[in-house]
């Protein structure tokens, strides 16, 4: 039985070189809010992680529950008042994507 082929065709190769997603506007705006989203959400967790004791109150599901706060907090954040990386991410993607030498512009022969 063989291995299963990564997304590139390589096995256990783990980025993909398709690029074809970055031509819309709209898939890399949803993309750096996401980014963004989740960079808020690491920010929320690791600021969570450095407590300096334990509540009277706390528990597994207090702890639950605040995780799934911050996960909402954070698609918030980057929704309605993001900090920027999402968007530096976006415009650096569609930079890279406009200049990229390797394709060939469509309709002309390589």
């Amino acid at each position: 039985m063989s291995a299963p082929l990564g997304p590139v065709g390589g096995i256990g190769s783990g980025a993909s070189t398709d690029t074809s997603r970055l031509q819309s506007k709209e898939n890399l705006e949803a993309a750096g809010k996401r980014f963004e989203a989740i960079f808020v959400g690491m920010m929320l967790k690791s600021m969570r992680s450095a407590k300096l004791g334990d509540g009277l109150f706390d528990s597994k599901a207090t702890e639950q529950f605040r995780d799934m706060q911050d996960q909402q907090l954070a698609q918030s954040m980057a929704a309605h008042a993001p900090i920027g990386i999402g968007k530096a991410m976006t415009d650096f993607l569609a930079k890279a994507a406009a200049v990229d030498p390797a394709a060939p512009p469509e309709g002309t022969k390589p």
